[in-house]
């Protein structure tokens, strides 16, 4: 036996629990490295390091 649903669902109702999947919200945390706000689990964009270490060599602006 499949599993089937019993009524169907309107566009509503599907549109409305759609809508909301991407609405959390990312906070910023401060780079152990250089204090500057960064995404978590990511590189830090001011300094390069991620967890303790250089990953990227970052260009600065007045180059």
């Amino acid at each position: 036996m499949a599993a089937v649903p019993k009524t169907r669902r309107s566009h509503r109702k599907v549109r409305t629990r759609r809508a909301h999947w991407q609405t959390s919200s990312v906070r910023a945390h401060e780079c152990p490295h250089c204090h500057e706000l960064r995404l978590p689990h990511r590189v830090c964009p001011h300094c390069g390091f991620y967890k303790g270490t250089r990953a990227v060599e970052v260009k600065s602006e007045e180059e």
